[in-house]
C-alpha cells in the first residue's frame, strides 16, 4: 500500500501557482503522519512549491493538506486525482473549517487533529469502510519521533519544525485557529520536544522552528523549555504574543536559550481595530517600546498585520507603513482582513450582508471581499498593495535592514534580511503576496 502526501502551493494571479527553488518553511504534518502509519505502507511526500506532482502515481491514497489560501489549489488537485479514480483525503485548518464544502471534492475529510484520525482512516480504507468524515480530537498532544528523514533530502531551508503547542487560548474573531479549537490549547511534554530537537541536531541542523501559536501562553512551561534549550546550543525561531516584551526576565531567558527571531501578530496600529477583533489585550501605544525591547535583547522581529477592520481608514493604512519603517521591522507581512468561512468574522459579515464577493473559492487574502466601514472593497485592495509597495520600496528596505545602528554588530544577518526583502519586493510586483513558503 502506498500513500502520497501533498503539501500544495498557493495560487496567484487567478490560476498561476507559486513555484520556488527552495522551500524554507516546511510543514510538520507529513513527518508526524509518516511516524504513525504501519511499517508496511510506503509514504511519499510532495512539496508542490518546489516539486511537481506526479498525477500518474501508483499511490492508493492521495492525502492533501488544506492550509490557508492554498486550499483552492488543494481542491483542484483533488479534482484531478478523482478523475483518475484515486481515493482522496483532505485535512488541515481550512478543510476543517468547512468540511461539508470540501467533501464535494474528495472521499474523506479529516477534521481537526489528525494523529488518531489519520491512522483510523488507513485502517478503514484497508477494510473497505472509509468514512466520509473523521473528527477525533486529541486530549494529549503526543506522538512518536517525526520521520524528518522524508524531508531532509528535499531542497528545503536550514531548519526543521518542532511542535511545542497546538491551539491558542486567545479568541481573535478572524482567526482560523480560534474558530477550530475554541480556546483549547495543548502543549507537549517538554522532554518529547527536546527529544525532537536533539534528533534535528543529529541530522546536522543548527536551527529549528518552534511551532506554537503563542509560546508565551504558559510562562512556566517556557521557562523550563528555555533552561533545557540552553544546553543544546541550537538557534530557534517561533511566534508569540508581543507581551513577552513586558517580561524582562523571560525575554532574557528566551534570548539566552538561542532564540534569534520571533513573529508577532500585532494586526493593527489602531486600538479600536484591535478591540473589534477581540484582541484588546494588545496595546498599540506600547508597540514601539515593546519592539525596541525585543530587538535590544538580540531577537529579530517579524510582524503579521491585517488591514480592513471597521476602524481602519485610508490614512491609518498609510500610517501603518510609517510605523513599520520607523520601527525598522525587518520582516513585515500584511493581509487583507478576510472573512474565512467557519470563522466568527465570516458569520458576522454574512449576517450584516457585507460580503461583496460570495464566491469563497476566490478568497486569497490579497483582494477585499467585504465592505469595510470607511472605504469600498476596491479602495481597500488598492490600499493594501500600495502599503506593500511603500514598505518594500528600495529606500524603505534599506532603512529597515542596513541603515540601523546595530548593523555592524551582525552585518551578515542584515544582508540576509536585505536579500529576503528584495525577494519579497520582486514577488509584490508580480502580484504575489509575500508569505512564509
Amino acid at each position: 500500500m502506498k500513500i502520497l502526501f501533498i503539501q500544495p502551493t498557493p495560487y496567484y494571479d487567478k490560476n498561476k501557482i507559486i513555484k520556488k527553488k527552495k522551500l524554507y518553511f516546511v510543514g510538520l504534518a507529513p513527518a508526524i503522519f509518516a511516524s504513525l502509519i504501519p511499517e508496511d505502507i510506503d509514504f511519499e511526500v510532495c512539496l508542490e512549491t518546489i516539486e511537481d506532482i506526479n498525477f500518474n502515481t501508483d499511490a492508493d491514497i492521495i492525502a492533501i493538506s488544506g492550509m490557508g489560501h492554498a486550499i483552492l489549489r488543494s481542491i483542484d488537485i483533488a479534482k484531478e486525482f478523482k478523475k483518475r479514480g484515486k481515493t482522496v483525503v483532505i485535512g488541515g485548518y481550512m478543510a476543517s473549517l468547512m468540511p461539508q464544502e470540501i467533501k464535494q471534492y474528495c472521499d474523506s475529510v479529516i477534521i481537526g487533529d489528525g494523529e488518531i484520525s489519520f491512522s483510523q482512516m488507513i485502517e478503514d480504507y484497508r477494510n473497505s469502510n472509509l468514512k466520509p468524515f473523521y473528527s477525533i480530537p486529541i486530549e494529549n498532544l503526543s506522538y512518536p519521533m517525526p520521520k524528518y528523514e522524508i524531508l531532509i533530502n528535499k531542497n528545503i531551508g536550514d531548519f526543521l519544525p518542532v511542535q511545542a503547542g497546538r491551539g491558542c487560548p486567545n479568541s481573535c474573531s478572524f482567526c482560523s485557529v480560534y474558530s477550530l479549537y475554541r480556546n483549547k490549547y495543548l502543549q507537549r511534554d517538554i522532554n518529547e520536544v527536546i527529544r525532537d530537537i536533539k534528533k534535528i541536531k543529529e541530522l546536522g541542523y543548527k536551527k529549528f522552528l518552534l511551532l506554537d501559536d503563542n509560546i508565551y501562553s504558559n510562562i512556566e512551561y517556557l521557562k523550563l523549555l528555555c533552561e533545557k534549550l540552553k544546553k543544546l546550543d541550537m538557534k530557534w525561531m517561533s511566534q508569540c504574543s508581543i507581551k513577552i516584551a513586558d517580561n524582562p526576565e523571560i525575554l532574557k531567558l528566551v534570548a539566552e536559550s538561542g532564540c534569534i527571531a520571533l513573529s508577532f501578530g500585532i494586526e493593527s496600529i489602531t486600538q479600536e481595530s484591535l478591540n473589534r477583533m477581540n484582541k484588546s489585550w494588545c496595546d498599540v501605544s506600547k508597540y514601539s517600546e515593546q519592539i525596541k525591547r525585543i530587538t535590544d535583547a538580540g531577537i529579530d522581529v517579524s510582524t503579521e498585520m491585517v488591514i480592513g477592520a471597521d476602524s481602519d481608514t485610508i490614512e491609518s493604512i498609510k500610517s501603518t507603513a510609517d510605523f513599520v519603517v520607523e520601527n525598522k521591522i525587518v520582516i513585515p507581512r500584511f493581509y487583507i482582513l478576510t472573512p474565512i468561512p467557519g470563522t466568527d468574522f465570516f458569520d458576522e459579515m454574512v449576517k450584516q450582508k457585507r460580503l461583496v464577493n460570495k464566491n469563497i473559492y476566490t478568497y486569497n487574502g490579497a483582494e477585499a471581499v467585504h465592505k469595510p466601514m470607511n472605504m469600498t472593497a476596491k479602495e481597500l485592495t488598492d490600499a493594501y498593495w500600495n502599503l506593500y509597495k511603500t514598505v518594500f520600496s528600495f529606500n524603505n528596505i534599506l532603512k529597515r535592514t542596513l541603515f540601523r545602528k546595530d548593523f555592524f554588530k551582525n552585518p551578515i544577518k542584515y544582508l540576509f534580511y536585505l536579500y529576503i526583502n528584495l525577494f519579497y519586493r520582486y514577488q509584490i510586483y508580480q502580484g504575489i503576496t509575500p508569505n512564509i513558503i
